[in-house]
């Protein structure tokens, strides 16, 4: 997190996002990616390392992808509550 906004001067020293985009992040992607894998094993019946090969990656550049936006809406909520 940049100490200070660069556009409009912001103090964001104190913000802190915390646990929850991690959580949204995890909750979300789970909801789309095991069905997306018993779909997977229903339709093709693949081996066990076709999941193993698959799954991960995907996983990982969805976490990466939403993570960071996650974040911004959970700091940008906290500053138009007033909550920090």
């Amino acid at each position: 997190m940049a100490p200070t906004c660069t556009v409009c001067g912001l103090d964001l020293k104190k913000e802190d996002s915390g646990d929850g985009p991690a959580v949204f992040v995890i909750l979300i992607l789970g909801a789309l990616i095991v069905p997306l894998a018993i779909g997977v094993e229903v339709l093709f019946h693949p081996p066990e390392w076709v999941h193993l090969v698959i799954w991960p990656p995907v996983i990982l550049a969805g976490a990466i992808a939403l993570l960071r936006p996650f974040k911004a809406t959970m700091i940008a909520l906290q500053f138009r509550h007033k909550i920090l």
